[in-house]
């Protein structure tokens, strides 16, 4: 008798219905699903965990063996094929390395054909003109001399034509755009030490996307007091505006409250000449009239001043004296001053690199502030520890704006996004009513 038993019985499949048409709904979806190929791939999964892990997940030095010395038993089982030359080695290794003998008759070194050859000019030896000509260039003698002169002139500047003789033309000759005088100034810094910053200044430890944890402490605690500092000021700014509306808000109410007093009737207010005071119960002295001096005191001051005239010349006298005594010595200090002067030169040109704009001694000029430098700070908890997860920050464009800026190249400029345009005004003109017959 047979055994009678399901559709699924023997297969491993998760039992399902019978294909039919999908209906639309949820439920009708989550019936008919088919869950084969995840149970499958859930099925090799375990497999490959049982057998010592997942493939994919593993490296390829697990999977792979490199050989390197290659297998001994190879040249053991067709050691003909290893031994045996190609026919084409065999001919060349017969070969001999000395040439062959060569056959045809040679002459000898005296013998000749009886023709005398034609004399021909060496030209691998230098004439006795040249070598003389070499020798004066090499003591100094030159036979065309160049003298090397400065530039009188700017290169840079608009060439003028020079003016041609005076025409009849009616027409006013063209003029040329004259360039600024500034224009051949030297740019001013706007630093306050006033020394020239390098366009592109170097960025110390602090700035680093991973940096050392001294320079990092440093300039953040250094960056935390400037913003203290801002905020300080910005309140005390407030503080300021607040009591600036408060006093204009009370003298605005002090003026009221006089108009008010002003409006109300005099009987009700007290009389004006009540508390009126003559200016000589004032407590205030008159003032005294100058009298007119008399010949003894002038001739007392033109003998004091005279003294003092004579007292000036001889201190002038006495120093001078004293510096034609000394005069070795100022000369030397002189020159001990210029050569420390130089020196301070020298140290300020080799220090130029390291000026930095952080402090300036003016942020505006003209109408207009100069922009503020970005904050080029990562806090400590956006610190990354790997190179893929950096997020790059800043603007070039910026930066280069801001230098120039800085550098006295340019002046900062408001954006304007557009030209204003002038305003034209349409008319129509009646030149029909002016038609006479």
């Amino acid at each position: 008798m047979p055994i009678i038993q399901g559709l699924s019985s023997g297969s491993g499949e998760a039992p399902k219905q019978h294909g039919q048409p999908s209906r639309k709904g949820k439920k009708a979806w989550r019936k008919n699903v088919d869950v084969t190929e995840v149970e499958k791939g859930l099925e090799d999964l375990n497999e490959e965990v049982i057998r010592g892990g997942v493939i994919k997940e593993k490296a390829s030095s697990e999977l792979f063996a490199i050989d390197v010395k290659g297998d001994s038993r190879i040249s053991k089982k067709l050691p003909k094929l290893t031994n045996k030359v190609l026919r084409a080695d065999e001919i060349i290794s017969q070969r001999s390395a000395i040439p062959a003998v060569p056959m045809r008759k040679r002459p000898g070194d005296k013998t000749t054909d009886g023709i005398i050859p034609a004399k021909r000019q060496r030209t691998d030896w230098v004439p006795h003109k040249e070598l003389a000509r070499l020798r004066k260039v090499a003591d100094g003698r030159h036979e065309n001399t160049v003298v090397i002169s400065d530039a009188t002139y700017d290169v840079w500047d608009i060439i003028v034509e020079p003016k041609s003789e005076e025409t009849d033309d009616f027409l006013p000759e063209k003029q040329r755009a004259k360039a600024p005088k500034s224009m051949k100034q030297k740019p001013v810094s706007l630093t306050a030490s006033g020394k020239p910053v390098p366009a592109v200044q170097h960025p110390t430890g602090g700035y680093s996307y991973n940096p050392v944890f001294t320079d990092y402490e440093e300039r953040l605690a250094e960056e935390g007091a400037k913003a203290l500092v801002a905020e300080k000021q910005r309140l005390a700014a407030e503080e300021a505006e607040r009591q600036k509306q408060e006093a204009a808000a009370r003298s605005a109410a002090e003026a009221e409250a006089a108009e008010e007093r002003a409006s109300m009737s005099e009987w009700e207010e007290d009389s004006e000449w009540e508390g009126f005071q003559s200016g000589v119960e004032d407590g205030k002295p008159a003032a005294k009239q100058p009298k007119r001096k008399t010949q003894t005191q002038r001739n007392r001051i033109k003998r004091r001043k005279e003294e003092e005239r004579l007292a000036r010349h001889k201190a002038a006298m006495k120093e001078r004296r004293m510096q034609e005594l000394r005069i070795k010595e100022i000369a030397e200090e002189l020159s001990e001053r210029e050569q420390t002067k130089a020196l301070m030169l020298a140290e300020e040109a080799d220090t130029a690199s390291e000026v930095t704009d952080d402090k300036l001694r003016r942020k505006q000029l003209g109408k207009f502030k100069l922009p503020e430098k970005d904050l080029e700070l990562v806090l400590p908890d956006e610190l990354q520890e790997s190179l893929r997860l950096l997020k790059p920050e800043g603007n070039l464009l910026k930066d280069r704006y801001r230098s120039m800026l800085v550098r006295g190249k340019v002046e900062s400029r408001r954006h304007i996004p557009f030209k204003r345009q002038a305003r034209r005004k349409l008319t129509e003109k009646w030149t029909h009513k002016d038609f006479v017959l």
